[in-house]
């Protein structure tokens, strides 16, 4: 797969930033003091039980930014569904598409004669493009030919709560494939920073035991790891 994702940034000392913004609510000391006093032991047993709890505020102290490279735009209009965080995307209003760069579908790329007539559709989209730009058409007007496949790049920033959220729809193995390779490689990049605030992050069957969702795929995961192992090659 051609997708990249990257941390840009993130809040520093991420799990030690929550869990004692949770333990401000209780306490009559600072933040401050709270957080210098709070051991690993501690933080992770509070913020376990923020997540089984449902208590969640506390999260959205701690922001991830991710630079992401080579997604269609069928997985960014799904991403931008997320109103709770920030995006800024490369304009193909103002940006002149070089080649045809697209993203394939599994689905489509196993089946080379099926490939074939795909790659021949985005070849012919991608040449009325250009002579739509040298005849003088606008960009933000060509563009109106290319195809939802086309590769894109994207910077997303998001809260550890709108995470947690975020997580639970698009890690469900009923998730469309090429977000769900996407939010797999994004827990990935968070778990390293932030190991106690994502130990328990995904699908409702990981983290309430039992399916959320009105059709269940009948296949639950068993852990955050057999998430994390479920590599879509696309």
């Amino acid at each position: 797969m051609s997708v990249s994702v990257e941390l840009l940034s993130f809040t520093p000392e991420p799990d030690r930033v929550v869990a004692a913004s949770a333990k401000l609510c209780y306490s009559d000391v600072s933040a401050c003091n709270l957080k210098e006093g709070l051991s690993d032991h501690q933080s992770a047993k509070l913020l376990a039980h923020l997540v089984k709890s449902g208590h969640m505020s506390p999260f959205e102290h701690v922001a991830f930014t991710f630079a992401m490279d080579g997604l269609s735009r069928v997985c960014t209009h799904q991403l931008v569904r997320h109103r709770l965080a920030s995006y800024s995307q490369q304009s193909q209003r103002y940006v002149l598409m070089e080649k045809p760069e697209v993203v394939v579908p599994p689905s489509i790329t196993k089946d080379g004669a099926l490939k074939d007539k795909y790659m021949k559709i985005v070849q012919n989209s991608f040449e009325v493009y250009k002579l739509l730009v040298e005849r003088g058409v606008p960009r933000e007007d060509a563009r109106y030919v290319l195809p939802h496949s086309w590769k894109t790049r994207i910077v997303v920033t998001m809260n550890a709560r709108e995470l947690h959220h975020f997580f639970s729809l698009r890690l469900c193995r009923r998730a469309q494939w090429e977000i769900r390779e996407v939010a797999r490689r994004m827990l990935l990049l968070v778990r390293e920073k932030a190991p106690l605030i994502f130990k328990l992050a995904g699908p409702s069957c990981v983290v309430y035991g039992k399916c959320k969702e009105v059709s269940s795929c009948g296949e639950p995961y068993k852990n955050v790891e057999e998430v994390l192992a479920d590599v879509l090659d696309f």
